[in-house]
């Protein structure tokens, strides 16, 4: 190790933490030298029986850590130092360092719970929470702690707060390390970026102005293979002769890959690259980072059983990863496409994978272990919706069984390298199904080309007559790394089961996106778990009855089926036999505004075949009518409305009433309502029905007699009129002519504390006078205004000057007086 690293200083302390308590969190800055440098400073402490395991997120960073520890110690990969990737190994009975990607690790604790011949496990760049990061840390540490106390564990981390995860760990010691080796500048924008400004052609005039400002190689980062191609494009021709472009992401073959982080033979270099470069990889010759601040995740959303990814801007962790990265080997230039006011509205951290992804691989993990998780060390626990979700559709595959354990089908789904969505579909189509099982698992190879997932099978199948036949072109590297991912499912799968077509395989993988044309909407799918989804206007797929769904867009409204495969109904029914049955089905139609009876025959949400129920129970249609009611609203007409208003004046009062208001009624309207729906079976007829009696009803006796004795609907005058009290507005009110009330010198009142009426006091005529809610106090005030202006324009009415002692009265005075 003769060039020194910041990481060399916290050495001493690191190695000091893991002699005394086996465990530690190590924080060191991007250009530490944490990766190379730390297992090799462990094997030479000799601190550590038996192997070191380095997990690495990435197959890439796998491989390059490797190789650069290999060459440190003058020797070739695959003897001290090796490294197991899916698909490949380069190991032997000498190594002492193996690195790994995640899934290999938990496949190893997975079939040897006590990682015999293993003496520490490293957990690098941890602050990317992938999910199988998450899970690996979890099992490592109940082994050490149930089997193997003498294992070590260690947190490597860039950027993450090492204090939960050190908490977690029963307090490790946390070691830090000094920051990056060279000092990095950063420059932002003067302004932030106009909405109406091409993100691409923004990312290549930032690109073109590092460039023309700096000398060395340039990384950028960009959100994806599709900004990349884009910007690429932009860039041909703009960029000096000597400059020479390198996309780099993760669906690119080795040597691609290996082409952009090699150092450039002459002139200069620009890397356009996904965030798979913000890991401990070291591009030599870098010196400038370009960050266009945004970042490609995936989000699961429980309810729809859907994934996608979304595009969001960097948090600061991410942008200062990226920054690092210029500061590698020397000092440099880190440009960023948005300005220095934007940075405060940045999230801080990226979700942790638990947190958004699809937990369907994590739960069969856990019931592979034996456990619901709820017992092991998560920095994050997972969600239980999601964690409800995927054991649902585990459980659907036959994955789990009862009480949620694993069945026997299970163990060998987590066996395979594979969703359990495709392990299930090998498994049960046989080894024909590796082609499909492993371009599922890929990248689309035909970008461009309609949904058809056939045509996809066809350029994997016969590259030359696909390409003879078809306008889209195939990516060639994308269909050899299928082609040979293909051959490797094979071998793990069992034999070809005859007769098993491509859609009845992919039905397999995803019975719950077989998809059913909408009556009259051809686009328009209903899928067999409910949710809806389109096929793009024009695009062949749309003119199949039947399909299934294998990608789509994941929005939950309606998602887009970006890949699909049409399936024959005969092809449907042999393969789900069984799960094909009739159902009586009473509902109400929101399309139709009424209650519909038939009987269906159904797959899940989708209705194969129907006829109409004329003979449906009379409690059925009732029911039915009530989900009606429940979608269209009460619809209260004036009686009702009026004794609801009683109601909720009484329980504003403080009397102990059940509560009636629109929500409160329709949750609990199988008591009160239902009986009365007998016979409704159309919108109008629910509309037309009286609530007054049924509200009535869903009092008890005691509470409708509190109610029509302290909120009575009518008050009754000296003249035995009733005359309806209106209870909707802020005060209970009544209106009535001035001459009815002579005599009456208590103010009416209503209510457990005596609420006074607010009386709105009629002319002969029927024009309001005055309001009050003090009867007596009118009469010895206002009255006798009131009083001039009357005489003069009913002179035929009694105006008494005393009305508290006159008689009421309706009437007009005889004639002559």
């Amino acid at each position: 190790m003769k060039d020194r690293l910041p990481i060399d200083d916290a050495l001493p302390g690191l190695l000091d933490a893991i002699r005394r308590s086996g465990r530690a969190v190590l924080q060191a800055p991007p250009g530490a030298g944490k990766t190379t440098r730390v297992p090799l400073a462990l094997l030479e402490a000799g601190l550590v029986a038996g192997r070191i395991v380095m997990l690495e997120p990435r197959r890439l960073a796998a491989r390059a850590a490797a190789e650069r520890m290999a060459a440190t110690l003058g020797e070739p990969v695959g003897r001290t130092v090796g490294y197991r990737i899916r698909g490949e190994a380069r190991t032997s009975a000498a190594t002492r360092i193996e690195v790994v990607t995640e899934g290999i690790l938990t496949r190893m604790i997975q079939a040897d719970p006590g990682l015999e011949g293993t003496g520490a496990v490293i957990f690098d760049e941890f602050h990317e929470r992938s999910l199988n990061a998450d899970l690996g840390l979890a099992l490592a540490w109940e082994v050490r702690g149930a089997l193997r106390p003498d294992l070590a564990v260690l947190v490597m981390s860039a950027t993450l707060d090492a204090a939960p995860v050190a908490a977690m760990l029963d307090d490790a010691p946390v070691v830090t390390s000094a920051g990056r080796a060279f000092a990095v500048e950063t420059r932002w924008r003067d302004r932030p970026l106009d909405r109406s400004v091409r993100f691409e052609g923004a990312a290549a005039a930032l690109v073109e102005q590092a460039v023309a400002e700096t000398a060395g190689g340039v990384l950028v980062f960009l959100p994806g293979e599709g900004e990349i191609r884009r910007v690429e494009a932009i860039l041909k021709g703009r960029l000096p002769a000597d400059c020479a472009v390198r996309p780099l992401f993760g669906a690119m073959d080795f040597a691609a890959q290996r082409a952009a982080i090699a150092p450039a033979d002459t002139g200069r270099k620009v890397v356009l690259a996904t965030a798979i470069a913000e890991t401990s990889l070291t591009i030599e010759d870098i010196r400038v980072v370009v960050d266009c601040g945004r970042a490609r995740r995936a989000r699961f959303d429980p309810a729809s059983g859907m994934s996608r990814l979304v595009t969001e801007r960097v948090t600061r962790a991410e942008a200062e990863q990226r920054r690092g990265r210029a500061g590698r080997v020397a000092e440099g230039t880190c440009y960023r496409l948005w300005a220095k006011g934007e940075e405060g509205a940045l999230a801080a951290f990226p979700p942790a994978e638990i947190e958004a992804g699809d937990l369907a691989g994590l739960a069969l993990e856990l019931a592979l272990w034996g456990t619901e998780g709820a017992d092991l060390a998560f920095l994050t626990p997972p969600p239980a919706p999601a964690l409800a979700e995927a054991r649902a559709l585990l459980t659907a595959l036959g994955a789990l069984g009862a009480g949620g354990r694993i069945t026997d089908h299970g163990r060998a789904l987590a066996a395979l390298p594979l969703h359990p969505r495709l392990g299930h579909m090998l498994l049960m189509s046989g080894a024909g199904a590796a082609p499909l099982a492993a371009l599922l698992a890929d990248r689309d190879p035909l970008r461009g080309a309609p949904c058809d997932l056939g045509l996809r099978l066809s350029a994997l199948r016969d590259p030359r007559r696909y390409a003879a036949d078809h306008p889209w072109p195939a990516d060639r590297a994308t269909v050899e790394r299928i082609r040979d991912e293909a051959r490797r499912l094979a071998r793990l799968a069992p034999a070809a089961k005859a007769g098993t077509s491509d859609a009845q395989a992919a039905a397999l993988a995803y019975p719950d996106r077989i998809g059913l044309r909408r009556k009259g909407e051809e686009p328009r799918y209903v899928l067999s778990g409910g949710k809806g989804a389109f096929v793009a206007e024009g695009d062949a797929l749309a003119r199949a009855r039947l399909l299934v769904a294998t990608d789509l867009d994941g929005d939950p409204r309606e998602a887009r089926i970006r890949q699909g495969i049409a399936i024959a109904e005969p092809e449907l029914r042999e393969m789900f036999a069984s799960a094909i049955g009739w159902q009586d089905v009473c509902e109400w139609s929101r399309r139709e505004g009424r209650v519909i009876a038939r009987r269906q025959e159904r797959l899940g949400a989708l209705v194969l075949a129907e006829r109409n129920w004329p003979d449906a129970p009379p409690d059925a249609v009732a029911r039915a009518a009530l989900d009606g009611m429940r979608q269209i609203g009460l619809t209260l007409g004036e009686p009702a409305r009026r004794f609801r208003a009683r109601v909720e004046f009484l329980r504003r009062e403080g009397a102990a009433l059940p509560d009636f208001t629109d929500a409160a009624l329709l949750a609990r309207a199988e008591d009160w309502l239902l009986p009365h729906l007998a016979g409704k079976r159309t919108e109008a007829d629910l509309r037309a029905l009286d609530l007054t009696e049924p509200l009535r009803g869903a009092l008890t006796w005691e509470e409708m007699q509190t109610v029509d004795r302290l909120a009575p609907g009518k008050f009754d005058t000296p003249l035995g009129r009733s005359v309806p009290i209106d209870y909707e507005g802020e005060h209970p009110s009544i209106a009535l002519r001035l001459q009815e009330l002579f005599g009456v010198t208590a103010h009416p009142a209503v209510g457990p504390r005596r609420h006074p009426l607010r009386i709105t006091l009629l002319s002969p005529a029927g024009r309001p006078v005055q309001v009050t809610m003090d009867l007596p106090g009118f009469w010895a005030t206002s009255y006798a205004d009131v009083r001039k202006d009357m005489r003069g324009q009913y002179p035929k009415h009694p105006w008494p000057e005393d009305p508290a002692a006159a008689l009421p009265t309706l009437r007009a005075k005889p004639r002559g007086t």
